[in-house]
């Protein structure tokens, strides 16, 4: 770790601690001590490993060398006020859209900027205690031998004496039928009291269409408190990919209309040929030089 990447790092980590109500939940957000936290922000950094430097930076979302600079694209814009107003209004949504529009970029940065915000990348080998373990620990909350009905109530608890809270449930598609459930149970303790969002692919609309189409448990609860619908995103334009390029590096506008033509509107892909075409770019310049 280089003096500027120690300090960049210090500094994200003073912006991620002011999204919590303490340094101690903040900390086990993290899942560091206090004391290791405050001995980074303190300048203390003598008994701190490479090894905490990286896990530190990882969770925070500091990337180093690897930044990417967002875009407001159309998504972007939709998705953000559609975060906001679930926040401010307590609500209860589930939003779609194609993979790659960037649906989580755009979540990541929403949590980042706004406090009280609780974002959940979901992952479909979660069982019960999984998520509820990797909801209290992003919450800053130690969940060390509670029980999963103690951790509930530990959610509940916290996110009642909070103004305006919201869970994201990002990829929440990937969540098991039983895991799923507990969004009913978040909903009826939580209600007017929390925001909660669904965020995933159209597969998500799908699925709770077929479930409740087939009759299976718990299928028609979750969609009626999603309001019997999900809210799909309107998608991107070809000038948001070019503002992309362009943002990160790119001024060609012939390389810029292929890697388009190229990405079929995946802006994982944009970003993945954007980097690549930088990169030969440096690399013929070097050899020309």
């Amino acid at each position: 770790m280089t003096t500027l990447e120690i300090k960049a790092i210090v500094e994200s980590l003073r912006v991620y601690c002011k999204r919590y109500p303490s340094q101690n939940k903040a900390a086990t957000s993290l899942g560091v001590s206090k004391a290791t936290i405050s001995q980074i922000l303190s300048g203390n950094h003598e008994l701190i490993s490479a090894e905490m430097w990286r896990g530190i930076a990882a969770k925070i979302g500091y990337k180093g060398g690897r930044e990417w600079n967002i875009v407001q694209t159309s998504v972007y814009s939709e998705l953000y006020k559609l975060l906001y107003d679930a926040q401010q209004d307590s609500g209860v949504s589930a939003i779609t859209g194609d993979a790659g529009c960037g649906k989580s970029e755009t979540s990541k940065r929403y949590a980042a900027e706004n406090k009280r915000v609780y974002r959940l990348e979901c992952s479909e080998y979660w069982n019960r205690k999984t998520f509820m373990l990797e909801l209290l620990e992003i919450m800053g909350i130690n969940a060390a031998n509670l029980t999963v009905n103690e951790m509930m109530n530990q959610v509940v608890e916290n996110l009642k004496s909070e103004q305006s809270p919201l869970i994201i449930l990002d990829e929440a598609d990937k969540l098991s039928d039983q895991v799923l459930y507990f969004f009913i149970t978040l909903y009826n303790k939580l209600e007017d009291c929390c925001g909660i969002v669904l965020l995933a692919t159209n597969f998500l609309d799908k699925r709770l269409k077929r479930g409740v189409a087939n009759k299976i448990k718990g299928y028609n609860e979750i969609y009626s408190r999603v309001g019997r619908k999900t809210i799909p995103l309107d998608g991107n334009t070809a000038e948001n990919f070019a503002d992309i390029c362009q943002a990160n590096g790119l001024t060609d506008d012939n390389t810029i209309k292929e890697i388009i033509d190229d990405s079929e509107g995946d802006l994982r892909r944009i970003k993945k040929t954007t980097r690549a075409s930088i990169k030969r770019t440096r690399e013929n310049g070097k050899e020309s030089a």
